[in-house]
Formats: C-alpha cells, sequence, structure tokens
C-alpha cells in the first residue's frame, strides 16, 4: 500500500527497531528553535501507555467515523512528535507515514517498535517527500500553530492528499467562548512561557515539571474532588477540566507543551474553518467538543 518516496534521502537512521529515512528539514515556514524544543521534549515523554493514547484518542478522533477511516485507507501523519496519534491511528487504517523535522522522530521509534504498518520519515512540512494526492487521510494535530504561516502550512498539508480524501487537524482556540479568566489565566501563563521557553534544556524541563504541579495539579485536584462528592457539573467548568481524569505523566507532557515552546498561535472557530476553505477542504465538521478546536475537511473531486 505505501509509496515510494519521491527524492532520495539524505541520510538513514537506524534505530533499534525501524529504519528512518531522513530528509531535509529547512525550508522558510519553518523554526528550528521550536522543532529543537519539540525535539526535546519528545524524547523525554516517549512512554505513553496504550490505555492513555485510546485516552485522549478517543477526545480528538470523535468525528473521524469509519466513511473517513477505513481498512484500506493509506494515511500520514504531519509533525507526528512522539507518535502517539500514529499509533491510534494505525489501528484504524492500512498503513501510516509518520512525518517529523524534529529528533521526535527517535522518540515514534521507540513508541512504534511493534508497529508493522507504519514507516517513520524526518521531513519538514515543506519537504514531505511524497507526491501531492498520494493520501485517503492526512492529518496534524497540534502542529500548525507553531508554525509561522499556519494557513501556508496547511495548504502545504491538503495538497498531498487525494481528491475525495480528508485532512484532519487540532489547532489552540483563542478562549472566544469561555469567561474572561481563561483570556486572564492566558495572558499570566503565557508570561511565564515567555521565560522558561528561553532556557537551557535542562532547566526547561525541570521547569515544566514544577509548573505541572503548581499550576496545573491544583485546578485539577479541585476537580477531580468536585467530581468525587457528586459536582460533576460544576467540575467541568472549571479552567483545565479535561485533565481530571489524565494521568499525571500526560499532565507534565502537556505543561512542556504549554511553557516549553517559544511560538505558538491560538485561533477562533471561524478562523480555523477559513483556512480550511482556503486549503481548498469542503464539508468541514469542527467537533463541538473538547479540545478545541479539532476539525475535519474533505478534499472535492
Amino acid at each position: 500500500m505505501k509509496s515510494a518516496y519521491n527524492k532520495n534521502p539524505v541520510e538513514i537512521i537506524r534505530g533499534k527497531h525501524k529504519k528512518i529515512s531522513v530528509f531535509s528539514t529547512e525550508g522558510n515556514n519553518i523554526d528550528p528553535i521550536v522543532v529543537k524544543g519539540f525535539g526535546d521534549e519528545w524524547l523525554k515523554f516517549k512512554d505513553f501507555s496504550d490505555a492513555e493514547i485510546a485516552q485522549i484518542s478517543a477526545e480528538y478522533f470523535d468525528i473521524l467515523d469509519d466513511n473517513i477511516l477505513t481498512p484500506s485507507t493509506y494515511a500520514v501523519d504531519i509533525g507526528c512528535g512522539s507518535g502517539r496519534w500514529t499509533k491510534a491511528l494505525s489501528r484504524r487504517v492500512g498503513f501510516v507515514e509518520a512525518i517529523d523535522p524534529s529528533n521526535a522522530v527517535i522518540s515514534a521509534e521507540h513508541l512504534l517498535k511493534e508497529v508493522e504498518n507504519v514507516r517513520i520519515t524526518k521531513a519538514s512540512v515543506e519537504t514531505i517527500p511524497f507526491d501531492d494526492e498520494t493520501f485517503d487521510f492526512a492529518m496534524s494535530v497540534g502542529v500548525l500553530h507553531h508554525i509561522p504561516d499556519t494557513q501556508k502550512a496547511m495548504v502545504d498539508c491538503v495538497k498531498k492528499v487525494k481528491k475525495g480524501g480528508y485532512f484532519f487537524t487540532y489547532l489552540y482556540y483563542n478562549f472566544e467562548t469561555r469567561p474572561a479568566i481563561y483570556k486572564t489565566m492566558y495572558f499570566v501563563t503565557n508570561g511565564i512561557r515567555n521565560v522558561v521557553s528561553k532556557m537551557p534544556s535542562s532547566l526547561k524541563k525541570f521547569s515544566c515539571d514544577i509548573l505541572a504541579i503548581t499550576t496545573y495539579m491544583p485546578v485539577i485536584g479541585l476537580g477531580r474532588i468536585m467530581n468525587a462528592i457528586g459536582l460533576k457539573k460544576a467540575a467541568l467548568k472549571l479552567p483545565l477540566s479535561e485533565y481530571q481524569a489524565r494521568s499525571f505523566f500526560v499532565i507534565r507532557n502537556d505543561a512542556m507543551d504549554r511553557y516549553g515552546t517559544t511560538f505558538d498561535q491560538r485561533f477562533s472557530k471561524e478562523e480555523v474553518i477559513t483556512m480550511m476553505k482556503k486549503s481548498g477542504l469542503e464539508n468541514i465538521v469542527v467537533s463541538p467538543i473538547s479540545p478545541f478546536y479539532h476539525a475535519v475537511g474533505r478534499k472535492p473531486f
């Protein structure tokens, strides 16, 4: 099912379980500092359990039904990171190409060691080594908002999708539907991020762990207590409510994702829809539930 690369790799990394073909990761629409930061993050957080992957993928993949993903689907995960989304996707499709520009491909090789229907490639959005209109399904989950020109990056992703195929993405939302306290908290945490994200790697990792304990866990802990005493509806209104059922490992990972990157962008629902339309998609569905905003669109024939 898998296609041949449309160019020769510049290097082959022979991992313990899979080989990784390496292509150029240079381009005008990539931030090398952000890429390095995410490589460091995923080298630290690479041991997601199957239970954790099943839990979080269920939240993101709620709008991907069996008409979109089938046993014959040829898919690509653009910006695969640790490979957790790739692993979840691999259980529902025929074959997945897992692509990332960072050293996260080493973590993906570790996480996906027993997954046979996956190939790992090191490349950027601009240097994806496959012809246009190759894939039945493409996704980029939590990636494009870290790229300087999100719209251009989305166009680069969608052009790899066949006519009649689908593109799925998750982009940070701008709290447009939330009370003012959410925007205030974002302003405060963004100031912290601007400091922490510029720290040396080891200090940044340590600081993000401390921030997970001091800024995430008090709110999450309160929500868990409220759930335990029967105040479930009230608990859902708290910030970070989506983490009340998640492991501390996932919370630490997401704290580093939040505080450890030097660059991210946030969008309204309408902006997400507009970007997807400009990328050539139709029949766009934006999930009504958290995490906001994850959406899927179809490339017309």
